[in-house]
């Protein structure tokens, strides 16, 4: 019960901390932060992954087999979305 409660202190405090950042942040910055993000939920699914390996239980494959899913999609929409922002900052193309 106790590890159960420092995670949910981790989890609450780091959403104020996410949210406090994101919002004080000037909208250039969001480019890199974004790519940082991505490699942060890179490292979510490494954890998801080791976390299906040595789920002891039913519900803990279950849960991790979740975190895989939800952290490649964070990944891949993450990268996906900072190449349109990028394409934004790049001129126009000319055509031939």
């Amino acid at each position: 019960m106790g590890e159960l409660l420092v995670g949910l202190y981790v989890f609450v405090l780091a959403i104020f901390v996410g949210f406090e950042i994101i919002t004080k942040i000037p909208p250039t910055l969001h480019t890199p932060l974004m790519s940082g993000a991505n490699a942060i939920s890179g490292i979510t699914l490494l954890g998801a992954l080791q976390a299906a390996r040595s789920g002891s239980t039913e519900l803990s494959s279950l849960l991790a087999f979740g975190a895989i899913i939800f952290a490649t999609i964070n990944v891949v929409g993450g990268f996906v979305v900072t190449d349109r922002m990028l394409a934004m900052f790049g001129g126009k193309k000319k055509k031939k």
